[in-house]
């Protein structure tokens, strides 16, 4: 499918302005309401796969597709769509789950054929933009999830033409949780507040017998969401006030020493020898499970993990903001919309409503079921004690929501076919086969000619 032009550099400036003005007033209220949402769930029995059988005197129920990114919470998916199915039984929810390293590979296929299901997993960027400017995603705005949504949050998931194409499953900052028993074993008694610090700190970690940073070096949308997403905000945006701007029109300058240093700081996690053995080879729950079990000090994850790193069992975990700066730089916060859900146009009038509904009860009673296992920051205005998570963790993104306002995670505002070549990029990097300069120099080149082509 070819996408239409990209945005023009005053639409995407005041799409921006929209979202800074929004970022500013919006104070969500972290301990109110939601409390009827999370009570609903103690009538849901666990996770059964049984699904109601129609009788011989009932129609067929209505079969929702579903075609999802979930690397680690898949189960938890499965039981909305039985708890769903229960309360629900003229309807069914067929699930699958989307392989390999971004969301944006999965579907591109399928947009391409007009075979997406009815119910899809995508990311707030341009690709997915296009796809609602063309009508193959349905308009969200009248739906309750996208009502109990934070203004901030609806501009992410706005397109240029106002179409309103997608949910998000939550908050998404990628952060640096930490061991602190390893860390007070090493003799670190304050956080790094800058990249030569944090550079210090590894190599203090490993003097004293450690791993340092556990990073998955085979899953590359982690290494893109980590040191990438950083580098490109404390390299780039920082010194380019108008840089989503000059990615939509190719100008976005990063064949310099500000681009090559974004892969350059990946390369020194290497040259400092602050990784695991095999971080070539670790994917990603191989390295959530090397942090979880105390076999290293640190890992660069995302605020969706946190169910995974932080539930209290094992070591004593925190967290702190990745220190991606120079020293004496104010560190640029990255922090945006999570993956999140949107319905195809193409299914029937029947199918599509279903899949409202659906998707309504994703983040109204089945929401405890899901959030509960990843803890992570929910995308509603209100947020009730119910709600699982850390809440030094919690606070710690509401500050730096408050910051300047920053970019989100790589895939919300790199073209997709530079997002592709990306992944690749930093692993050459990462393993010593490409020169950071090189790797930056090609990205520069992406982004130009998606920009001339207008393939977003």
């Amino acid at each position: 499918m070819t996408s239409p032009t990209a945005k023009k550099p005053a639409t995407a400036a005041r799409h921006a302005a929209a979202a800074a003005a929004a970022r500013i007033d919006w104070r969500r209220r972290r301990l109110l309401g939601w409390s009827a949402a999370a009570a609903g769930t103690a009538l849901l029995p666990g996770c059964e796969r049984t699904q109601p059988e129609p009788s011989a005197t009932t129609a067929a129920p209505t079969v929702v597709t579903a075609l999802i990114w979930a690397p680690d919470w898949a189960e938890e998916m499965h039981r909305v769509a039985d708890a769903f199915s229960r309360e629900h039984p003229d309807i069914q929810v067929t699930l699958q789950f989307m392989i390999g390293n971004s969301v944006e590979e999965n579907l591109k296929p399928k947009a391409a054929t007009n075979s997406l299901p009815d119910i899809i997993s995508i990311n707030p960027n341009p690709y997915a933009a296009t796809l609602a400017d063309q009508g193959v995603l349905e308009d969200l705005e009248q739906s309750a999830a996208w009502g109990n949504m934070p203004a901030v949050l609806q501009a992410d998931w706005t397109s240029p033409e106002r179409r309103h194409f997608g949910i998000p499953t939550g908050i998404a900052t990628t952060l640096i949780y930490y061991n602190r028993d390893m860390f007070e074993r090493a003799g670190i008694n304050a956080l790094p507040t800058d990249f030569d610090a944090f550079i210090t700190t590894g190599r203090a970690l490993k003097a004293a017998g450690l791993t340092p940073l556990a990073l998955s070096g085979g899953f590359p949308n982690m290494l893109a969401n980590g040191p990438f997403s950083h580098g490109f905000a404390n390299n780039i945006v920082a010194h380019v006030p108008d840089w989503r701007a000059r990615i939509a029109n190719g100008t976005l300058p990063l064949d310099n020493p500000m681009g090559a240093g974004i892969f350059a700081r990946l390369r020194q996690l290497v040259d400092h020898g602050l990784l695991q053995p095999d971080f070539m080879r670790a994917g990603y729950d191989d390295t959530l499970r090397l942090f979880a079990d105390g076999r290293a000090a640190m890992t660069f994850q995302g605020s969706w993990a946190a169910g995974s790193l932080m539930r209290g069992r094992g070591p004593r975990v925190g967290v702190f903001a990745p220190p991606w700066n120079d020293r004496a730089q104010a560190p640029v916060p990255v922090i945006g919309s999570e993956t999140g859900f949107a319905i195809a146009q193409r299914g029937s009038g029947r199918s599509r409503q279903a899949a409202r509904l659906f998707l309504d009860y994703l983040y109204g009673r089945g929401m405890p079921i899901w959030q509960a296992k990843r803890q992570n920051i929910p995308p509603l205005r209100e947020l009730g004690e119910e709600v699982a998570g850390d809440r030094a963790l919690f606070a710690l993104v509401e500050q730096l929501e408050r910051q300047a306002t920053g970019p989100g995670l790589y895939y919300s505002y790199l073209p997709t076919k530079s997002i592709e070549l990306l992944h690749g990029l930093l692993q050459g990097v990462l393993f010593g086969k490409m020169a950071p300069a090189d790797a930056a120099h090609l990205l520069h080149d992406s982004i130009s000619e998606q920009a001339r082509s207008d393939n977003k």
